[in-house]
């Protein structure tokens, strides 16, 4: 079975004791799957976590019971998705042709990812979930990578996306080189956005080939780390790594 593709998952001792991850979902409007409004998530996020040792569980979209939700669990994981965060939100003064958004969504995960740093509790940023944690630590994002970066390579990669489509390197001495223990890691790709400029006290730690900003961390948060690829295929040993050390975090 490919990396990712099913619920490849070892059965833990006490599931009672595993810290709770909350886990942002993806919206659609009616169709396709229901002809309702309807929410969704991969399921390779939940059985990455479940291997790990978390229990994870779905937020909906209620930023009115952003606080209920923070007290009940012990991290978070902000998803990906094929969408794009407001410019507004980052202070752009225009918007691309690409951008697409759903504000909705864009407005719960901006509360309770801010809502989890206020309270210092362990937050990952996956793909999309990076660049909205970027802008929730108060950086901005990079709207169309064709338009902006000169020779940029294929992030939204041509192959399928449980395999790799290029290699990012890693900093040294930051926490995400310190968990893979690696100084390259071959990673999956499908984004058009990526971070632009970080925030004050936010610190790269991974870059493409291209210049494009692979992945952020924010040092004075207890685990506060953001990753422009997949992890949750497990690619690597390193994205295992990554996605275990998020866990020990949320179990601290």
């Amino acid at each position: 079975m490919a990396a990712g593709c099913g619920p490849m998952f070892t059965a833990m001792a006490d599931p009672s004791q595993s810290p709770i991850v909350g886990v942002t979902l993806d919206s659609e409007q009616a169709g396709g799957y229901s002809k309702f409004p309807w929410y969704a998530v991969r399921q390779n996020y939940m059985s990455s976590l479940m291997e790990a040792g978390a229990l994870p569980v779905a937020l909906p979209h209620e930023p009115e019971l952003v606080a209920a939700y923070l007290d009940r669990i012990d991290g978070l994981v902000v998803t990906g998705g094929a969408f794009d965060v407001d410019p507004a939100l980052f202070g752009a003064s225009s918007r691309h042709d690409t951008v697409s958004t759903k504000d909705r969504r864009t407005d719960f995960e901006m509360a309770v990812t801010r809502g989890a740093l206020d309270r210092d509790m362990p937050v990952f940023g996956i793909c999309g979930g990076q660049q909205l944690l970027n802008v929730a630590l108060g950086g901005t994002l990079i709207q169309h990578i064709p338009d902006a970066i000169e020779n940029a390579l294929a992030h939204e990669q041509p192959n399928p996306r449980d395999e790799p489509g290029h290699i990012v390197a890693l900093v040294p001495g930051t926490l995400l080189h310190r968990i893979a223990g690696v100084d390259e890691v071959a990673v999956n790709s499908a984004h058009h956005q990526a971070v632009d400029q970080v925030a004050n006290g936010t610190v790269i730690d991974a870059t493409a080939p291209d210049g494009v900003i692979e992945g952020i961390e924010a040092p004075e948060f207890k685990f506060c780390l953001g990753v422009q690829w997949h992890p949750e295929f497990f690619i690597s040993d390193a994205d295992r790594k990554v996605m275990a050390a998020f866990v020990a975090a949320c179990r601290e």
